[in-house]
This record gives structure tokens, sequence and C-alpha cells, in this order.
């Protein structure tokens, strides 16, 4: 009988722990869609929250995590990945059961920066565990990941407009808890094969020192997060207000699910092919041409008139993700120190969640000024003049920057 290698064992273990690790991501962002994109929004008017409070409410549960995900990654390089991705399922489970006793929109924005501790855990902890698993191919087995964890964003949407249809706001929470209690059984099947991290008599603040040195010295941080933060800065202003675009043009709450869903499904199908292409020929100017293209499909928003013109719109903004995000992250993991990845993976989280709190908010701004279309064209603009502007600076000898594969 054939004796398995030291090899294989870790390349099953590895695997292994990336299924349950994407069973449990998928699960969770699921039900999280569910509660955000048309419903959130949709409750909040609903409560008599105007556009600029609608943009905070929108946006709020991201603040959260934006301030803590260094934290939480941090705490995960110290003392292992599965109890912070425990709490994280936990607080996903329990939450969405609270909704039931909100009454009005202060009480809603606050319920949901709670809830974003959820997700400020989960960010940092799953893509650090990924990134864990080997140390080729990164960008590829993170399109991999990132394409399973999108399956949450494509059914979510849809899922709760058809909900909405026959269901109110509140039960479609409680329906999103249940959901996330399922996560914990492929969390639990996790606990005997966690990454353990390594002992350390480093004090905490020696340590947060070094991650965050280690983090913020490179350009590749600067670079990857200053384009995640600005691609989620139009993405999310689009997400929160475009269910009122629709419903303003006479269209059903139903295609903006499906809109969505749409845009998820194109983000999934390509962003394998998207990682691969970011490791051939340049991680930035993948990540580059993907925020050109969201550009040019934010600029294209204000003309649609009906349902069908709203759908090659979605697959224009499915095909911008694939092309960014697998290359943004391994931009930057692909150079920092292997001890800090998870705190690195929560600074880029951070950067990534400015976008997000600050995406909703200006869009409300600009729409309670404004108008949509206003809000909408400029967040063009700002895409556009970031994408240009990095490539003009990034000189083209960079290899670090620019091309990475051989």
């Amino acid at each position: 009988m054939r004796q398995e290698s030291p090899t294989f064992r870790v390349e099953v273990r590895s695997a292994n722990n990336l299924v349950k690790l994407t069973a449990a991501d998928f699960l969770v962002r699921t039900a999280y869609q569910m509660g955000k994109t048309p419903l959130l929004p949709l409750m909040a008017a609903t409560l008599g929250a105007d556009a600029l409070f609608l943009g905070m409410i929108v946006s709020v549960s991201t603040l959260t995590g934006m301030g803590l995900k260094p934290l939480f990654g941090l705490l995960s390089d110290r003392w292992g990945r599965w109890s912070w991705l425990l709490g994280g399922t936990l607080l996903f489970a329990g939450m969405p059961f609270f909704y039931q006793w909100i009454e009005n929109p202060g009480e809603l924005l606050l319920l949901r920066l709670v809830h974003g501790l959820a997700t400020a855990i989960y960010g940092p902890v799953t893509l650090a565990w990924v990134a864990e698993q080997g140390s080729s191919n990164i960008a590829e087995r993170l399109g991999w990941f990132g394409m399973a964890r999108s399956g949450g964003y494509l059914i979510g949407p849809s899922v709760a407009a058809a909900l909405l249809t026959f269901m109110d706001p509140v039960s479609v929470f409680t329906v999103i808890g249940l959901l996330s209690i399922t996560a914990l059984l492929p969390v639990m099947m996790l606990r005997s094969m966690e990454n353990l991290a390594t002992p350390t008599k480093i004090t905490w603040g020696k340590q947060f020192r070094e991650a965050l040195k280690s983090g913020l010295s490179l350009n590749e941080f600067w670079f990857a997060g200053s384009l995640e933060c600005v691609v989620f800065l139009g993405i999310y202003a689009m997400k929160a207000f475009l269910p009122l675009l629709a419903l303003e043009a006479g269209i059903a709450i139903l295609w903006v699910g499906i809109f969505f869903s749409l845009q998820e499904l194109t983000h999934i199908l390509m962003r394998p092919l998207g990682g691969r292409l970011g490791d051939r020929y340049g991680h930035l100017l993948l990540a580059v041409s993907g925020m050109l293209l969201a550009a040019f499909a934010l600029g294209l928003l204000p003309f649609t008139r009906d349902a069908f013109s709203l759908l090659p719109i979605s697959l224009l903004f499915g095909a911008a993700q694939a092309l960014i995000f697998p290359s943004t992250v391994a931009l930057f993991t692909n150079r920092i120190n292997p001890r800090h990845t998870g705190s690195g993976a929560g600074l880029l989280g951070s950067m990534k969640n400015l976008g997000k709190v600050a995406g909703p908010v200006m869009g409300g701004w600009m729409v309670h000024t404004h108008e949509m279309s206003w809000m909408l064209w400029s967040m063009s603009s700002l895409l556009a003049f970031t994408g240009f502007g990095l490539m003009i600076l990034v000189p083209a000898g960079r290899k670090t920057l620019v091309h990475t594969g051989r």
C-alpha cells in the first residue's frame, strides 16, 4: 500500500479548510445580502428616513468594520482564526431577530451599527485563512473563494425581493436569522483543522506596531486600498439608491433584485479568469481596467427607462468586479509579511469599508441637494479619474505593482 506523502496530506487539509470556510462564508453572506439591497433601503424609507439619513443607515454597519477589521485581524494572528470566526457567525445568526422591535430610523441606524461587528470579524479572518493555504497562485485561489462568496451576493437580493412580494420587511429579517444559523455547522467542522497561531512572546503593543508598519509601509497597500475604497464608494452609492431610482422609473422592485443577482452571477463566472489574468499580466493593470469599466456602467444608469435596459448594465458591473477584486487582494497579500496576514487583510478591509461608508452618505447628500442622475455621473467621474491617475502615477518599470506573471 502506497504511503501518502506529507505534501499530499497538507494539500488535502488545505482543500478541506477551503471548502468549509467557503460554505460558512456563503451562508452568512447570502443571509446578510438579503438584508441589504433592496430590503434595507425600503425599510428605512418606510420608517420615514430622508435620502441623507437613508444613506447613513445603509452605510453605518460598514463603519463598524472600518474601525475594527484591523483589530480582529490582529487578534486572529495572535490567537488563531477559529474562535473569531465562531463569534462572527453567532452575531450573523442573532442580530436579524432584533429588527422586529425597530420603530424609527434612529433605532434602525443603531442596530445596523452593531450588526456590522459580524462583517468586521469575517472579512480579515476568512481572507487570511484562505491566503495561508499555500504560497503560490494566491490571486487564483482568492478568485475561487471570492466566486463562492459572491454566490451570496448573487442569491440574496433576488430572494429578498421575491420574499418582499408577500412578506413584510421584519418577517424577511427573521428568515435571514434562521438561514444564518445554518452556517454554524461548517464552522464547527473547522474546529479540528484550525491553523493555530504561532505562539509568541511579543507584547500587544509591539505586535500592533509591527503589523501596522508591515502593511502601511507597502506601496501595494496604498494602491490596492485606494482602488478598493473608490470602487466601493461608487458601487455602494449605486446600491443604496438604485431601488428608489427604479421605483421612480416605474420598475418593479423584483427587477432590482434581479439586477444585483445578475451582476453577481457575472462576477462569479468571471472572477477566476480575472484572478488568472491578474497573475499573468499584472494586478494593478487588471484592477484599473475594471475600475474604468465600472465608471462606464455608472454613467449609463441615469439613461435607464425600463427593466430590460438595466440588465446589460448589471453585466458590466459584474465584469468590472471580476477584474478588480482578485487583483487588489493579491497585490497586497503577495508582499506583506506572512506573520501579519490577518491584520493586513484587516487594514485592506478598512480601506474598502471607508468607501462603503462614504458612498451611501455622499450619494444621499448629492441626491438630497441635487438629483439622482447628478450623483451617478459624479461617482462615474470619480472612478474614471482615479483609474487614469493611478496608471499615470505608477512607472511602467515597477513590476511588483504592474506585472507579477512569468
